[in-house]
């Protein structure tokens, strides 16, 4: 009786033990194919917020969809500055931006973007907007005008809906 009761004990402690032990959710590198519109090639403006955290487990944020949410839900990566806005259908990448672009925009001068995008849709002193195959592509300059956000979409220059 001894040898069953030491053996279930035993085995309630190691169970314990083995209920400590969390691992570590590993994110892929974030590559952006700035011509397609795409995310590691599977992951679009348009997708689902389900189909973000599946691809990208290692979010730092998310909000989720509705009418009191301030900017209609969002799955987003602070430590990695991108921010996919779900119910907007529109990816954001900040300065900060850890991870590889198609093209290298981050930091281009503005006058050295046409050989790239062609001439922009719309035109604005701190941003320019340009036609994609996918939808909208818009480049916001810093002081020196240079690229420093960037903002894709699968909606177009009337429809899209940009969070402040």
């Amino acid at each position: 009786m001894k040898p069953i009761i030491l053996f279930l004990f035993s085995m309630a402690i190691l169970a314990d033990v083995q209920g400590q032990l969390k691992t570590t959710v590993k994110c892929p590198d974030f590559h952006i194919d700035i011509l397609a519109g795409s995310v590691n090639k599977d992951i679009f403006p348009n997708a689902t917020m389900g189909q973000i955290k599946l691809h990208l487990p290692c979010f730092t944020g998310i909000e989720k969809e509705g009418d009191s949410s301030k900017c209609g839900g969002g799955v987003f990566y602070k430590d990695k500055d991108i921010y996919f806005y779900t119910n907007r259908h529109y990816i954001e990448i900040g300065p900060a931006f850890k991870g590889t672009l198609s093209i290298p925009l981050m930091g281009a001068p503005r006058n050295g973007l046409f050989k790239w995008l062609g001439d922009p849709q719309i035109k604005d002193v701190h941003w320019d907007a340009f036609q994609t195959s996918y939808g909208i592509l818009i480049l916001y300059y810093n002081n020196a005008s240079k690229v420093d956000k960037i903002q894709f979409s699968t909606e177009n220059s009337n429809t899209i809906r940009l969070c402040d």
